[in-house]
């Protein structure tokens, strides 16, 4: 029994550490400034060179206790722990910002004084020359990660860009942020596009796209021109047809006096002294001439003329009742009869 408990009981811390040495495993270098002049400020309001980790992993680690060292001579296996950590800075404990969250980034600053925070490393970085970086595990054998910065100018920044070491130029570093962000930015549209769509479908469908809608705009405007036009066609005949001509001669005289009538109003108004009435008399005997006579000059207007006949003339007709006969009485009363039409 005592056996198994003891099986169990490594088993259990063999797979912590694994799990403790997997955490670590995830925790990178992302970026890094030698020669910071316009970049990020400390508390103080410092300008110092910076170191930028980043956890990969979608869970959180502590990085307290882990090393950071520029000097290359930690690489020797023959050193033990003891003189591999005499030459590296240790993140200090004590700081909620070395709890590292999944997918996130801290920055510790170098050539600093740990004095003034948690955050400021003895580091030394040198400016002028290659500057060799490593991270190591707490137990400060373990090498984590490890990049040789080149010569930088003033705040271009060497970056991990998807596995890739890049130098990005002056305002382009991304201290506590992604760098993907950054470096998609400093890239030309063209590029980006390249990036998102690397099989041209986007682009197919894009350009399909702004065929059909400039079709689209070239069928609705010659549709609406089109209209415009035929109706400026039917305006121009409806324009250009003759005038209906009167259909009798009434509608004509009768704006003619009309014409008269207001001349003849209008001089009256104009000639102070004259009476009125006499304007009126003369338009009244010209309508009544008019009226009078408008049969003379219209056409398709029906007269009749009543034909007087005695009152048995209608018998007198009827020969085949009687002989012939004049009526006895000259004077009989006239009966009308059926009118005729002329």
């Amino acid at each position: 029994m005592t056996s198994l408990r003891l099986m169990l009981s490594s088993l259990t811390l063999l797979g912590s550490v694994a799990m403790f040495g997997q955490g670590a495993r995830n925790i990178v270098i992302s970026e890094a400034m030698t020669s910071n002049t316009q970049s990020i400020e400390d508390e103080f309001g410092h300008r110092e060179a910076w170191v930028e980790l980043a956890n990969t992993s979608y869970s959180t680690y502590n990085v307290r206790g882990m090393y950071l060292t520029t000097n290359p001579k930690v690489l020797d296996e023959s050193l033990s722990a003891p003189q591999r950590i005499s030459m590296m800075s240790v993140i200090p404990n004590g700081d909620d910002r070395t709890n590292l969250a999944a997918r996130h980034y801290m920055m510790l600053f170098c050539n600093s004084n740990p004095a003034q925070g948690k955050l400021h490393l003895s580091l030394p970085v040198d400016s002028t020359g290659p500057v060799f970086l490593a991270l190591y595990n707490a137990n400060g054998v373990e090498l984590i990660d490890s990049v040789t910065i080149p010569v930088l100018g003033a705040d271009e920044s060497y970056a991990r860009i998807d596995g890739h070491w890049t130098v990005c130029g002056v305002g382009d570093a991304t201290p506590g942020h992604d760098n993907k962000v950054q470096a998609n930015a400093a890239k030309g549209k063209i590029e980006e596009f390249k990036d998102k769509d690397p099989h041209g479908f986007a682009m197919a469908i894009m350009a399909m796209g702004i065929v059909f809608l400039c079709l689209s705009l070239l069928w609705i405007f010659f549709t609406v021109f089109g209209m415009i036009m035929r109706h400026m066609d039917t305006a121009k005949k409806v324009v250009n047809q003759q005038p209906i001509k009167p259909i009798t001669k009434t509608v004509a005289k009768t704006a003619e006096i009309g014409h008269k009538t207001s001349n003849l109003l209008q001089e009256g108004f104009d000639k102070k002294g004259i009476d009125m009435e006499v304007y009126m008399a003369v338009i009244g005997m010209a309508l009544r001439q008019y009226e009078d006579d408008v049969h003379d000059v219209e056409s398709g207007i029906i007269t009749i003329k009543p034909k007087d006949t005695g009152w048995d003339d209608e018998y007198t007709q009827m020969t085949q009742l009687h002989d012939p006969f004049l009526p006895s009485t000259p004077k009989a009363p006239i009966i009308p009869t059926t009118p005729e039409l002329h």
